[in-house]
């Protein structure tokens, strides 16, 4: 039976993963504090009062900056506060949830990525609204076996972290996700419905321990597999909580 063995967040879209322990789902939301926070550029309409999902190239974000990967974020929910640090140890911190933290950030990705910004970024959020890359607020599930396989294509080491996924579990087989669709799982106390494969772009390319843009996932998945999917997203049918070491079991179709 497939097994939890890590579950992530992303605080701010594009920055550092957060590891979680355990964590609480609510109905038809994603994982809490996932991509609470993005980064627009100067030249994106976002409206806190009204938001809308917007694609991800209103954003910073790893498919154009990958240079976001070498950074060391950690954001404390309680405060507020964002810490940024580069690989040479300088960095900033700043409170997301005050105009001028924000300044302080906002100022540091304009010197740190220099010309890759449009325009003067703005780190934006909105009650409740979560920047994710798609418009449905969803789970993402990667399964290590899937990502074993594909260090086997390309004979090279691949970091899972690559594909930013909230649960990662280990299974018996690679790819057995995809026959998931439309299918229900239970991981703890929750049941999730696996809505769609994940399609991968060049964000998967970035080095997450460097920054470096060195490995072309895309297209050996194109290559070795004739898609460029992994891992799949998933619908919280219910609330309660999921946690590492929780069994993960498939159970009937749904569509």
């Amino acid at each position: 039976m497939p097994v939890v063995t890590a579950l992530y967040r992303y605080p701010v879209k594009g920055l550092s993963p957060e590891a979680l322990g355990r964590v609480a789902l609510a109905t038809s939301e994603g994982l809490p504090g996932d991509r609470q926070f993005a980064i627009a550029h100067g030249t994106t309409a976002f409206d806190p009062a009204a938001p809308k999902y917007l694609p991800k190239a209103h954003f910073l974000m790893l498919m154009r900056n990958g240079k976001l990967a070498a950074l060391r974020t950690g954001f404390d929910p309680g405060t507020g506060v964002l810490n940024v640090r580069q690989p040479d140890g300088d960095g900033v911190s700043g409170n997301l949830n005050d105009p001028a933290g924000r300044a302080t950030i906002e100022d540091f990705m304009v010197a740190y990525l220099g010309p890759e910004v449009r325009g003067h970024p703005r780190v934006v959020t909105a009650p409740g609204h979560m920047f994710s890359d798609v418009a449905a607020k969803v789970v993402s599930l990667i399964n290590l076996a899937s990502v074993r396989d594909i260090e086997a294509r390309a004979g090279r080491p691949v970091d899972p972290l690559r594909f930013r996924g909230n649960v990662h579990f280990e299974s018996p087989a690679p790819w057995i996700e995809f026959d998931w669709i439309g299918r229900e799982l239970k991981i703890g106390g929750v049941r999730l419905e696996v809505v769609k494969r994940i399609v991968r772009c060049a964000a998967t390319e970035v080095d997450p321990a460097t920054g470096a843009r060195d490995m072309g996932i895309p297209a050996l998945l194109q290559r070795e597999y004739g898609h460029a999917d992994t891992g799949v997203y998933a619908r919280v049918l219910n609330a309660g909580e999921i946690a590492t070491g929780d069994a993960l079991s498939v159970a009937a179709r749904l569509i």
